[in-house]
């Protein structure tokens, strides 16, 4: 359980972020934060884990995301400075970097396995189970958008084994960006309590691909 000094700490680290993400077009404004964040602290109580840490950096994460930003070393230096200045010490500096500089879905392209903390786990599922089920699919629509990418083309086919200067660069379409990533995610989260909402999202998504292709090739199904 936190006590004062931490939820002080927390309420400045999200006026930071409120304002590192007010202009946010991608997706990843504050409504995500805000809800990635009500999901760590579910699945951190249920877990029993140190709360204050996987609430710390789920509402940093995206403030140093390298698709978000075009200086990411100058956001990171930003960002620790701006915890030290706050009272929090290295070891609670640290177990924030090593969650946020390692929790990417990019980062585990290539086969690369990083083990993460408990805490670092968790805000890896909240903010994994905030891009699947009907959110996830609003945010991939709107994100594709974002970039300028189509909706779908059935002659491209989803790219396997991407790496992460694939990943980031190549232009694809909304609907193989389930194949290739979203799809993928409910057999990858970390905790139990993911694992029980992550399941019931990846049905709102196989349910809708579905709809999806039969509308696109104009088939009548009622």
């Amino acid at each position: 359980m936190m006590d004062k000094r931490q939820v002080d700490q927390l309420k400045l680290i999200k006026e930071f972020v409120t304002k590192e993400m007010e202009n946010d077009t991608s997706g990843h404004g504050m409504d995500h934060l805000i809800r990635v964040t009500n999901l760590i602290t579910r699945i951190s109580q249920a877990e029993q884990a140190d709360e204050f840490i996987a609430l710390a950096a789920g509402w940093l994460h995206d403030v140093i995301d390298d698709k978000l930003t075009d200086h990411p070393e100058q956001q990171q230096m930003k960002v620790w400075s701006f915890l030290k200045l706050n009272g929090l010490s290295n070891t609670q500096v640290n177990q924030i970097k090593d969650i946020i500089m390692n929790m990417s879905f990019s980062k585990s392209l290539g086969g690369k396995v990083i083990e993460l903390s408990l805490e670092g786990k968790i805000v890896q599922d909240a903010d994994r189970l905030d891009a699947i089920g009907a959110l996830g699919i609003g945010r991939a629509f709107y994100y594709s958008g974002h970039v300028g990418e189509e909706m779908y083309d059935p002659s491209i086919e989803p790219r396997v084994n991407m790496t992460k200067e694939q990943y980031r660069n190549e232009p694809g379409t909304t609907i193989n960006h389930f194949y290739e990533k979203l799809l993928l995610i409910a057999d990858r989260l970390n905790t139990d309590s993911a694992k029980k909402i992550g399941q019931q999202r990846q049905l709102v998504m196989q349910k809708f691909i579905k709809q999806f292709k039969a509308e696109w090739n104009g088939e009548i199904n009622y």
